[in-house]
């Protein structure tokens, strides 16, 4: 059966892909997190913080390696400085969500930037609209449902406005830590149902951002002989698994792991024929250069994004195109996308 598409997304689908269909896009919507990782550096280098110093790193970073990526992804709210700044030619998506979540409400539910819509972020230059939800797939039944109804309000009203939507999902358990064995083994089931929820047609998703189905840290194979929660091979099933559980295009998150961990991670979805489309990489690929910038300056982070920046977004292009799937390949090819035009809403 063709896959149907209105020619509007189909073609910004293909604006925030690179020519093979592969979605090689950077991540530069960090707010909260970003602020404190600057306040930090800032402080490490004796230097006093200011919001400026957001926009402009934002503003830099996008300036030099937007024009090597297939897309950018970016805020309004923090990143206004970095859309202007960034490669014509280069795919822009936008963040549609407020950054983190009410700690005081339990089910980190998920809200809206209150001033933005699917329209008013397409007349902003927009060719994508992304959305954070974090996620535990074992929590109160009451509580994933109102994740599923604000999902499906967003997949709609981005219907309606014919732009793609990208959805990233980041899980959780509040009884464990992040980075605990405990929440490490509870993982690959978590990301794995999490896809086969989301990926069903009536949330309207384009494109998954996913984690990695584990934590690279309990990797028998990885972690010099610390305890572990899974051997390589098992890590390879579970990322089998997710693939196969996708009915759309899915791409994955860098998560904040260093950077040849994230290339590693790649490598081996790719070698367990992961059928994957892409990356949104982010700190993976720039968060050495907060410290150059407080340290440096705007010329020194300029020489870094030129160097070790740009190595680390043509690393990742290499890896890409020897394991990532064209987007399109998910519904069988191109030849089995038939685009049709949309219907007028005035």
């Amino acid at each position: 059966m063709k896959k149907i598409m209105t020619k509007q997304v189909f073609e910004r689908m293909q604006r925030v892909a690179n020519d093979e269909g592969i979605i090689d896009a950077l991540a530069l919507d960090q707010r909260g997190s970003l602020v404190k990782m600057m306040k930090q550096a800032a402080a490490d280098n004796g230097k006093p913080f200011s919001m400026q110093m957001v926009y402009d790193f934002k503003k830099l970073v996008s300036k030099v390696l937007s024009p090597k990526s297939s897309a950018i992804l970016l805020d309004e709210q923090m990143g206004f400085e970095g859309i202007k700044a960034k490669a014509p030619e280069t795919g822009l998506i936008m963040s549609y969500e407020k950054t983190g979540y009410d700690a005081d409400t339990p089910g980190r539910l998920p809200s809206l930037i209150d001033n933005q819509s699917a329209q008013i972020m397409v007349e902003q230059g927009a060719d994508a609209l992304k959305v954070l939800i974090y996620l535990n797939t074992k929590d109160k039944a009451e509580v994933n449902q109102i994740k599923k109804a604000f999902t499906q309000r967003y997949g709609t009203e981005a219907l309606a406005a014919q732009v793609p939507t990208f959805f990233e999902i980041v899980t959780y358990d509040d009884d464990y830590a992040s980075d605990s064995i405990e929440f490490a083994r509870e993982k690959p089931r978590m990301v794995i149902d999490a896809m086969k929820e989301y990926t069903k047609d009536e949330y309207h998703v384009s494109v998954l951002k996913m984690e990695m189905p584990f934590n690279p840290k309990y990797v028998k194979e990885w972690n010099d002989g610390g305890e572990y929660a899974y051997t390589e091979e098992e890590v390879k099933g579970y990322l089998k698994e997710l693939s196969d559980a996708a009915t759309r295009p899915f791409i994955f998150l860098s998560a904040g792991v260093p950077t040849p961990v994230f290339q590693r991670e790649l490598r081996l979805a790719g070698s367990a024929g992961v059928k994957f489309s892409g990356v949104l990489s982010g700190r993976a690929t720039w968060r050495d250069g907060i410290n150059v910038y407080a340290k440096d300056g705007e010329a020194g982070l300029i020489d870094w994004l030129q160097h070790k920046g740009t190595q680390n977004v043509l690393d990742l292009k290499e890896i890409l195109a020897a394991n990532a799937t064209p987007w399109f390949d998910i519904y069988g090819g191109m030849d089995n996308i038939e685009v049709v035009d949309a219907p007028e809403i005035k």
